[in-house]
């Protein structure tokens, strides 16, 4: 078996198991009212595969995987979040420490069923000026909105269009 064909199988694997886990999760949080720790997993490979990221194994870098083409060598953090419909709170990401190990920060906001909807991407320099901005009334440094992500993000694949060649802006100009 050459190389190619091998990881063309190994591909469609975890193509198919990702699936199923999406699958898994939202039944099991239909069943229990809970969802299952699968969140950050999910968001590292669907990032992955829509932006072309090569993914790090080493989760000890403080980031997930390296940038290629337009992100050539960028260090991508990357953060999920499931956006129930049934939540009445304000939902928010992990905490995002301004420790220097990665360059930008991609969102991927998912739907009930785990499917990606839309994915942001933020530089450490607009994040950083968001935490410091926001520092003196939140008790956690680093605490972010996902409201907040979307304002300082740029919107840069949406499940209706994928990748964009011109990145959408939120920002008004």
């Amino acid at each position: 078996m050459t190389e190619d064909s091998q990881a063309n199988i190994d591909l469609y694997s975890i193509d198919k198991l990702m699936h199923e886990t999406r699958h898994l999760a939202a039944k099991y949080r239909q069943a229990t009212g809970s969802t299952l720790p699968v969140t950050g997993e999910i968001a590292r490979f669907d990032v992955a595969k829509q932006l072309s990221l090569r993914l790090l194994e080493d989760m000890t870098l403080g980031h997930d995987a390296i940038g290629t083409g337009n992100r050539e060598d960028l260090r991508i953090l990357i953060k999920g979040r499931v956006i129930f419909e049934d939540s009445r709170s304000s939902p928010r990401i992990g905490q995002i420490k301004p420790d220097g190990r990665w360059d930008n920060v991609v969102l991927v906001l998912f739907d009930d069923n785990y499917e990606p909807v839309e994915m942001y991407e933020a530089t450490s320099e607009d994040i950083i000026e968001a935490i410091d901005n926001k520092a003196t009334t939140s008790k956690k440094r680093g605490a972010m909105s996902v409201a907040q992500f979307k304002i300082i993000g740029e919107l840069v694949w949406t499940t209706e269009h994928g990748l964009e060649t011109e990145v959408w802006d939120n920002q008004a100009e």
